[in-house]
């Protein structure tokens, strides 16, 4: 998915004021969800990686290895999940898991990519 317009920012904001508790939902579901609880946060979220390369989401791979490694997932555990992602899809799922090397590797390198900040962009 691409970086929203100016535009596609301001619907997200006036459709969010008209419907708080519906469209801000993701964002309140994902707070809950990736916290340090029972599972560590870096895992929940080196899970939310392998699952979008499975579903094939670009932005969201970049975003969740970047929240991994901002909670301190090491290179060691997002090679596991890679291998993971990899066994469950084969040769696509390595195609895809490239992309998440790759952003891990700028993330590493301080080159957070402005689309990395969210998953799909909100």
């Amino acid at each position: 998915m691409n970086q929203p317009t100016t535009n596609e920012t301001r619907l997200f904001t006036e459709l969010r004021k008209l419907s708080p508790k519906v469209t801000g939902g993701l964002l309140r579901m994902r707070q809950e969800a990736y916290r340090d609880a029972a599972v560590a946060a870096k895992y929940k979220l080196l899970t939310a990686m392998a699952i979008s390369i499975a579903i094939r989401c670009e932005p969201c791979i970049r975003a969740y290895v970047q929240m991994a490694c901002d909670k301190g997932a090491t290179q060691d555990e997002l090679i596991e999940f890679l291998e993971v992602a990899m066994t469950m899809q084969g040769c696509p799922g390595e195609e895809w898991a490239l992309k998440a090397y790759a952003a891990y590797k700028g993330s590493i390198r301080g080159e957070q990519s402005a689309s990395s900040a969210q998953c799909c962009a909100h």
